[in-house]
């Protein structure tokens, strides 16, 4: 009967940290999409399969590319404020995030931010595209040797043409 009190409290140490982490939305790339979801009234599509095509997309690239995800959203209606997509986008990737690129066209009905986070030898890469009533959510890793030296062997093709 003494340690029937650890049962409560062992519940209470439980659903304090799932409360936090429901309440929270997430971050990362689900984070991001779920925000967006949430904001702006949409619903994303995740590609089916991504899993496979980011292990193809590795071994074509020989370890190039990996750790795709990608998220598409049709059917958006809702004008953007470029200012808040980008603050929504920020709060939700988390630490170590740098945008590097933000475009928005005049009207804001065509929006692309870009971060980019070193993961060691490698480069994450966040790309959030409005175009019109289309958005496309994607992240990826990418080595930068092994895209330079794809970059490189096709560079020298194009100036060795006999024509």
């Amino acid at each position: 009967m003494r340690g029937l009190w650890l049962i409560p409290m062992g519940l209470v140490a439980l659903a304090v940290p799932v409360t936090v982490l429901a309440g929270s939305g997430g971050s990362g790339f689900d984070g991001v999409v779920h925000s967006i979801e949430s904001r702006y009234h949409v619903k994303a599509t995740r590609i089916p399969f991504v899993g496979l095509i980011s292990l193809v997309s590795r071994k074509a690239t020989h370890g190039g590319v990996s750790a795709m995800h990608v998220a598409e959203i049709e059917s958006f209606t809702e004008q953007v404020d470029g200012n808040e997509l980008n603050r929504l986008v920020e709060e939700k990737l988390g630490e170590g995030w740098e945008r590097t690129v933000r475009e928005t066209s005049r009207r804001g009905n065509e929006q692309t931010l870009i971060f980019t986070r070193p993961e060691g030898n490698r480069m994450a890469m966040f790309v959030v595209d409005l175009d019109g009533n289309e958005m496309d959510v994607v992240q990826v890793s990418v080595d930068p040797k092994h895209i330079d030296d794809d970059i490189d062997h096709y560079s020298h093709h194009r100036g060795s043409s006999s024509d």
